[in-house]
């Protein structure tokens, strides 16, 4: 998300820093590049010009003019706008004693609702609240089905009537059988419509007035584009959206979407969908999505996902065993299985800070190949293989690449790899680090 505007801006920024002493022409210069690379990721103008105007009135003002470094200081105002334009972090209400709370998601057809209902129950239920779903979508084809059967994925209960009833009725049954099911919070998946469909508002409407939520949703498509404005202003002028939920955000380059339903309907980002796994889900924080844009890295969000992958106690586990040199092949392997689920290599890389500028260089269908092709080596191979790799005599080789479908070279090239980390480890407990091309002796020990 945000890929070709971050690109763009860190050009803008890089010729910033070129200047000694910015001067209110270099302002306007790269005010007008601003302003092309947010349109280009398809801001809505009035967002655009908003921004604009905000950063320039700043940009030319005494604070930059004192500043030792204009450059950075001009950075510093995009990156502070950029939260004002991002708003506040959007947190679900739960105020009030009548129970269960309703949470109800709106959207357009194929906005990803039903996947998103699901995708919020399990966030729920992280946060320690017990949900409850209802399948109130009765016009889009096995619609009911899905949401049935990620109900039972999760493990989450459900009510559905099939198509058959209207959906205010279907809600006003479900919400019966979650109060007497104790359920702390209803997540209402309601069908996709378009905004100007007023048969189809009425219907929300209606389940508005019965349901009585404390949030109601807006689920968008992060590539909506130009379109989001007319979609955000449409869905809130006839039921007062609380919040958003943009859905696809791994797979739009440019995301803004983000920027312009923030500001065009008034109401705060509460999560992103980051992917088409139920776990791709995540609480908003403008100020994390505002480093990203700037290319800044997102180290607090890197960190989240390696702490939900790697657990401290195994870490410790892991560290003694490299240290007292008896890390596996199958360590190997389930370390390398945990990195592939927090993501593809050049997403982490866009989170470390400095690192985005290396995002082009990465062929991410080759790095999956060959992680692909490590996994299938290490597969093969017996238990006993994976625990003392020192085994592996050619004719074991020749069944394991033959058993993984690659090359002797292949299986020897991991087994390599393994041998030189070994060795570094073994360096480093004797108190010393290898030698580096170019680097005086002197300066390793």
């Amino acid at each position: 998300m945000f890929e070709q505007l971050s690109d763009r801006l860190q050009g803008v920024f890089d010729n910033l820093g070129r200047v000694g002493k910015l001067t209110e022409a270099d302002v306007e210069s790269a005010m007008r590049e601003v302003r092309m690379a947010l349109l280009e990721a398809d801001v809505a103008l009035p967002v655009v010009k908003d921004f604009v105007r905000r950063v320039k009135e700043r940009a030319i003002g005494a604070e930059v003019a004192r500043s030792l470094k204009p450059g950075q200081q001009v950075v510093k105002i995009v990156y502070e706008e950029l939260l004002e334009t991002l708003g506040e972090p959007g947190r679900l209400n739960f105020s009030g004693s009548t129970k269960p709370h309703v949470l109800m998601l709106v959207g357009l057809q194929g906005s990803g609702k039903t996947t998103t209902a699901a995708k919020l129950a399990l966030q729920l239920r992280r946060d320690g609240r017990q949900p409850f779903m209802i399948a109130a979508d009765t016009y889009r084809p096995a619609a009911v089905d899905q949401l049935v059967t990620l109900a039972k994925q999760i493990n989450v209960p459900y009510y559905e009537e099939g198509t058959a009833a209207k959906p205010p009725d279907i809600v006003t049954r479900g919400l019966k059988v979650a109060r007497e099911s104790n359920a702390a919070v209803v997540i209402v998946d309601t069908a996709g419509r378009l905004q100007i469909d007023d048969t189809l508002m009425n219907e929300l409407e209606e389940i508005k007035r019965r349901s009585n939520p404390v949030e109601i949703l807006l689920v968008a498509d992060s590539m909506t584009g130009q379109e989001a404005v007319n979609i955000a202003d449409g869905f809130n002028k006839r039921l007062g959206i609380t919040g958003l939920i943009l859905t696809k955000v791994d797979g739009d380059a440019r995301g803004g979407a983000a920027l312009s339903m923030r500001s065009v309907a008034g109401v705060p980002i509460k999560f992103l969908g980051t992917g088409e796994k139920l776990d791709g889900f995540e609480p908003f924080h403008p100020d994390r999505l505002a480093q990203r844009i700037l290319g800044m890295g997102d180290m607090l969000t890197l960190i989240e996902k390696a702490e939900s992958e790697f657990d401290e106690a195994e870490a410790l586990r892991l560290q003694k065993k490299l240290m007292q040199n008896q890390f596996t092949l199958q360590d190997f392997l389930d370390q390398l299985q945990k990195v592939k689920r927090m993501g593809s290599i050049s997403q982490i890389l866009g989170m470390v800070p400095g690192m985005n500028k290396f995002r082009d260089q990465i062929d991410e269908q080759e790095a999956e190949k060959r992680m692909k092709r490590v996994e299938a080596i290490i597969n093969a191979m017996t238990t006993a293989e994976r625990s003392n790799p020192k085994v592996l005599n050619a004719s074991r080789r020749k069944r394991i690449a033959d058993g993984s479908g690659v090359e002797v070279r292949d299986v020897n090239d991991v087994l390599k790899q393994f041998n030189d980390m070994q060795k570094l480890m073994s360096q480093m407990r004797k108190g010393r680090l290898p030698n580096i091309p170019g680097m005086p002796r002197g300066m390793m020990r």
